[in-house]
């Protein structure tokens, strides 16, 4: 039986993969995992119940799943603070912020409407390991809590949620951005609320698109995955830069003053060049992981700034984070972690920290994404072949070898199986797109015939 929890939470198409009877059991499940922490314990101690924060992003399916997952922990005996729409980050700030006992979130990112997911955030507001989440998995159907009367849980709205996540936002900022015009797509999404209030109150003009959440428009044509839209109002209203979230608003991406997307790394580059120089890059050292761009590798490199790797995911550079005890890290799709604001990737903390140096700089973000030059990258999914044997096979590495060799220091090989289908990813860098193409293409034909089922 596969694992019901996937890369980020349990995800599927709502009502019929992620239906309210699993949102209830799930719930269930983790009242008895997450709820013997030293909070929950104090509480129990002092006679009250353990808490839980739950948010959701506006999609129509997150009415129905937070009622099931509240009623869940409510009959579980847990006070439920209901949140309301808020991005994934505010969910785990708040959890820290006010010392619960655990978090949920329901949310399916950047995917369309009709999906949805659930995530749990323990105590501190970080989240999950593999196997907390394999216990809450085993739970399921088993062990429930089921207490009566007076010890069932309440459900309030937790009224100054989102006050809390904005005034802590704006504490973090090293200078306001006074005299810059930010354009900012909201992906219809979770950030719709709180990304113009917050970027307003830091002093920018602001200019919104993709503000206006129905429920099934999320990420619909606009957002960190759909860039074209925003592109297009940064130049038509002058503004100085555009900033996209996506549907829970943990990641960040950005347009400059002419259209040109400034992706993940380049933003991790400018904020890794800026902490450095103030002091707050900790081990001079960021996170990223084995997709990004050798360009982001070479400009760390020309500014002393050493990087760590990691596998695909930002859980991964959570892990790498933690473990090195560094302050910055993230994907080239925009989830960026700032260890010493945040527990999780934060798409508005990140733009606003982006815009902030553009302020503190005098300089334009044209100009700070300067200082990564962008290899051309190629990826190509090679599908229908046995990715578990590539580790062991001879043919291939000397093909890995031979591209190695042509691209010396010039370039990358990366190749990488999918862990859900039988598929391998052929990733390729070089200093022209040509050579890039080529190489790419002869190892997907070298994988493809020495991996065909």
């Amino acid at each position: 039986m596969a694992r019901l929890f996937g890369t980020d939470g349990v995800r599927g198409l709502a009502n019929r993969d992620l239906t309210a009877d699993l949102a209830l059991g799930l719930a269930q499940s983790a009242a008895v995992v997450l709820t013997s922490g030293r909070y929950a314990d104090a509480r129990r101690a002092e006679g009250r119940r353990p808490i839980g924060v739950v948010a959701r992003d506006p999609r129509i399916s997150g009415e129905f799943l937070t009622a099931a997952v509240s009623a869940g922990l409510a009959s579980s005996g847990i006070d439920v603070l209901d949140a309301g729409v808020l991005p994934t980050p505010a969910a785990a700030f708040l959890v820290a912020d006010i010392h619960a006992d655990f978090g949920v979130m329901i949310s399916a990112s950047h995917n369309a409407a009709p999906d949805n997911g659930i995530k749990f955030f323990a105590v501190g507001g970080v989240k999950l390991p593999d196997e907390v989440e394999d216990r809450i998995e085993e739970h399921l159907g088993i062990e429930k809590l089921l207490p009566v009367g007076g010890d069932v849980g309440r459900i309030t709205r937790f009224a100054d949620a989102e006050d809390r996540y904005v005034l802590h936002l704006l504490s973090t900022l090293p200078a306001r951005l006074d005299g810059l015009h930010i354009v900012l797509d909201c992906a219809h999404g979770a950030a719709a609320g709180v990304s113009p209030d917050a970027f307003t109150d830091a002093g920018a003009k602001v200019t919104v698109i993709g503000n206006d959440p129905d429920g099934l428009n999320i990420n619909d044509g606009v957002g960190s995955t759909h860039l074209d839209v925003l592109q297009q109002t940064v130049v038509a209203v002058g503004a100085d830069l555009g900033i996209a979230h996506d549907g829970d608003a943990d990641r960040c991406l950005a347009v400059d003053s002419e259209g040109n997307i400034v992706d993940g790394d380049q933003i991790m580059a400018i904020l890794a060049i800026s902490m450095k120089q103030r002091g707050k890059l900790a081990n001079d050292t960021l996170v990223a992981t084995v997709m990004s761009n050798l360009g982001l590798h070479k400009a760390m490199a020309e500014h002393g700034i050493r990087v760590e790797q990691t596998a695909v995911g930002d859980r991964y550079v959570l892990e790498g984070l933690a473990a090195g005890k560094h302050s910055l890290g993230g994907e080239q799709s925009g989830h960026v972690i700032m260890t010493e604001y945040a527990t999780t990737g934060d798409g508005i903390l990140t733009g606003l920290h982006l815009a902030a140096e553009i302020a503190r700089s005098g300089k334009t973000l044209a100009e700070l994404a300067a200082q990564m030059t962008i290899f051309p990258q190629i990826l190509v999914n090679v599908r229908g072949v046995n990715h578990q044997a590539l580790a062991t096979n001879a043919v291939i590495a000397d093909a890995v070898v031979s591209a190695e060799t042509e691209l010396g220091d010039t370039g990358r090989v990366l190749l990488r199986p999918s862990g859900t289908e039988p598929m391998v990813r052929v990733m390729v860098e070089a200093a022209d797109q040509n050579t890039a193409d080529r190489l790419a293409h002869q190892l997907a034909d070298v994988v493809r015939a020495e991996l065909a089922l």
